[in-house]
């Protein structure tokens, strides 16, 4: 599988795949499905340089021939804001550790339930620690999908790309133009939905309303006309817009018509006819990651399933939103998921667990190694009053990206318990939410065009990455 076959006539897969004058040609897909798949994505994942830009390269071209295509699922949600379309939650899921792996799992369970609605997130903190830069995570995510025979749009989202306040009050012009590169680097590599956080921003000091929530909006408003600016062809990228920070005080109407009235009116101004936001993320009572006590275990969680509601109504008939967002949700009890259909919440956002899952099944020895390096790298993150299970339940997420090579090569007997304590969890999940059959729905509003790209020749990469911020949110 080695990239100089590409010069001429390569022949992969057994002779099902053919790369010749810059063009991947498919005879038979299901050798796509193969353990073939497995060494082409670790070479564009642990790969030299140049191995691992022929590999993207051939697995985009391979999902572009067969149709795993990343999409946006933007007319999917502007169709619900019309009432075309509803009565399920779509769940976000942050992939961030054993990434093929895991993302297999969830393809897996997306052809069980004939699900298609469903979402690969990864946030602009989260590309930091986990060390995985946008065009690694969409290779990652469409291999795993070709992998597992699924066919359809991917939906590969941004999650929390946020502006860091503290920075962003030292230097605005600077800090957001951080945001803005990362847009860039992630819209190239396939990110075709991207949830702007802008909330971070929000001054509570100010006098009424509008005023408090003006630098959330005109924020939000000039990193979405840069959204539009570098969308492909034939895409129009899923933005999402946030009113209140995850873990803060819940959202209320009022704010919800201050940001957004504040939000569409200076679009509007500065650039009429451009479209808007498709969802709106708000809070209602959860917090990332849950809050950890001290014996390790997570505290029940006050969900507001009525501000949910509420807010998501306002969001549609007002708006035209697919509705309201809900962050900061798989630490909840599983009897809460079945609610989220109820109140049309339009998605849902889903990390820590499955981390947490990964933890529970590693082996013993290198779940060791792993805090052993968090007793050295994040000492400066431990509370004086925290416990030891409370220290490596909040900071554990730091050490993935170290360990990501050894989390990759888990021995087989891991995988297959870890593989099936995903399968199980993931469906789960997306019958609660209502998403089985919601493939159908996909296929109706969603057409992602063909986006061939050039063969690689090597030399610095097309577009460069953006600065990391590891302390955002997740």
């Amino acid at each position: 599988m080695e990239p100089q076959l590409a010069t001429a006539s390569s022949k992969l897969f057994g002779g099902a795949v053919t790369v010749q004058d810059g063009r991947v040609t498919v005879t038979d897909e299901a050798a796509l499905a193969t353990e073939q798949m497995d060494a082409l994505v670790r070479h564009a994942v642990f790969g030299s340089d140049h191995e691992k830009e022929w590999a993207r390269w051939v697995i985009w071209e391979l999902g572009q021939a067969v149709g795993v295509r990343p999409a946006s699922i933007h007319d999917l949600y502007i169709a619900r804001g019309r009432g075309e379309v509803g009565g399920f939650t779509v769940p976000a899921i942050n992939v961030r550790a054993s990434s093929y792996e895991t993302a297999r799992a969830i393809f897996r369970t997306a052809i069980k339930l004939d699900a298609g609605a469903f979402i690969l997130e990864i946030a602009r903190s989260e590309i930091a620690y986990t060390e995985q830069r946008p065009a690694e995570y969409v290779t990652v995510m469409l291999a795993a999908a070709m992998r597992e025979g699924f066919r359809g749009p991917v939906f590969i989202q941004g999650d929390h790309f946020q502006v860091n306040a503290k920075k962003f009050a030292v230097d605005p012009v600077t800090e957001v133009n951080a945001v803005k590169q990362l847009v860039t680097e992630a819209v190239h590599a396939g990110f075709y939905n991207i949830d702007v956080d802008t909330s971070t921003l929000v001054d509570l000091k100010q006098p009424d309303l509008d005023a408090q929530q003006r630098p959330n909006y005109e924020t939000a408003v000039d990193i979405t006309r840069y959204v539009r600016s570098v969308e492909p062809a034939g895409v129009t990228i899923s933005i999402g817009g946030e009113i209140g920070e995850v873990g803060t005080e819940n959202s209320t109407p009022e704010e919800l018509r201050a940001f957004m009235g504040g939000f569409d009116r200076v679009l509007q101004a500065q650039a009429p006819g451009t479209a808007g936001l498709s969802k709106i993320s708000v809070q209602s009572g959860t917090s990332h990651g849950g809050v950890v006590l001290a014996d390790g275990s997570i505290a029940d969680v006050a969900l507001d399933l009525e501000t949910l509601r509420i807010l998501g109504e306002i969001a549609r008939d007002e708006y035209g939103l697919a509705g309201a967002v809900q962050h900061g949700a798989s630490t909840l009890p599983d009897t809460a998921f079945n609610n989220f259909p109820k109140t049309e919440t339009a998605e849902i956002h889903l990390a820590t667990n499955f981390q947490n899952m990964m933890y529970d099944h590693i082996p013993a020895a290198l779940r060791t190694e792993m805090y052993s390096w968090l007793d050295l790298n994040a000492r400066d993150e431990r509370k004086a009053t925290d416990t030891d299970e409370q220290f490596y339940y909040k900071s554990r997420k730091k050490a993935i990206g170290p360990f990501k090579q050894q989390l990759w090569g888990l021995d087989a007997d891991t995988k297959a318990r870890l593989g099936a304590a995903y399968d199980a969890k993931f469906e789960f999940l997306f019958t609660q939410l209502g998403v089985g059959g919601t493939k159908a729905a996909v296929t109706k509003f969603v057409h992602p065009p063909e986006q061939r790209r050039p063969m690689p020749e090597g030399g610095r990469p097309a577009v460069e990455a953006a600065p990391d911020d590891a302390d955002l949110s997740d």
